[in-house]
């Protein structure tokens, strides 16, 4: 929960400050905390303490989604388009 808050607050301020070195770091710490989600919620699949197999899936999804999206502006970060 913590590490959402830190990112959530790096967001903001990354909107106000547009600086290229913080959107790389948010994109770091995006591509560890996705990392995290799917960790995490698969091993709740595997031990039984997911039961809601929708909702993990959806949690899934948004993570892999999030993960991809964060990877693309690391690697393209040195594009000037």
């Amino acid at each position: 929960m913590a590490g959402f808050v830190v990112l959530l607050i790096g967001m903001v301020a990354n909107i106000f400050l547009q600086m290229p070195m913080i959107h790389l770091a948010m994109s770091g710490m995006f591509v560890l905390f996705s990392t995290g989600v799917i960790l995490l919620t698969t091993q709740q699949i595997v031990r039984g303490g997911e039961t809601n197999y929708i909702s993990a899936t959806v949690s899934l999804y948004v993570s892999i989604y999030n993960l991809f999206i964060s990877l693309l502006s690391i690697l393209g970060i040195m594009n000037n388009d």
